[in-house]
């Protein structure tokens, strides 16, 4: 597949680096361009008092032409890259797949498959622990 790890945390939108039992997983999502200007990428707006991003924002704006999308309609757009190695059968894959929480063994997490066993992994939040069965 061939993804590209990214440089510069300024480019990213979600960045996460998480183990997974024996496995572990490097994810991250490109901040997506302006699709009304394709001049800028797409941030949370930026407080003019403090000049920082708003941590709650519920909207995204772009920096040069000022269109906003909601959050929702935003993050539904985005793809989430995932280099890991599988905790099941060892081997190392990348994997692609939409920057959408989903339930995944009684905790949220983002859910892909491992493309050499096909068994389904999932990133959660810190210090969320799948569900024992």
């Amino acid at each position: 597949m061939g993804l590209t790890i990214p440089e510069d945390m300024d480019d990213l939108f979600y960045f996460s680096r998480r183990a997974m039992g024996e496995g572990k997983a490097m994810a991250w999502v490109y901040r997506p361009e302006c699709l009304e200007c394709h001049k800028a990428k797409m941030g949370k707006p930026v407080n003019e008092k403090t000049g920082k991003a708003k941590i709650r924002a519920k909207e995204y704006v772009c920096p040069e032409c000022q269109h906003t999308v909601p959050k929702e309609e935003f993050e539904e757009t985005c793809q989430m890259e995932i280099a890991y190695t599988c905790p099941h059968c060892k081997k190392e894959g990348e994997a692609i797949t939409l920057y959408k929480l989903k339930s995944f063994e009684g905790v949220k997490a983002y859910v892909f498959e491992c493309e050499h066993c096909g068994k389904k992994l999932g990133i959660t939040k810190k210090m969320k622990a799948p569900k024992k069965k």
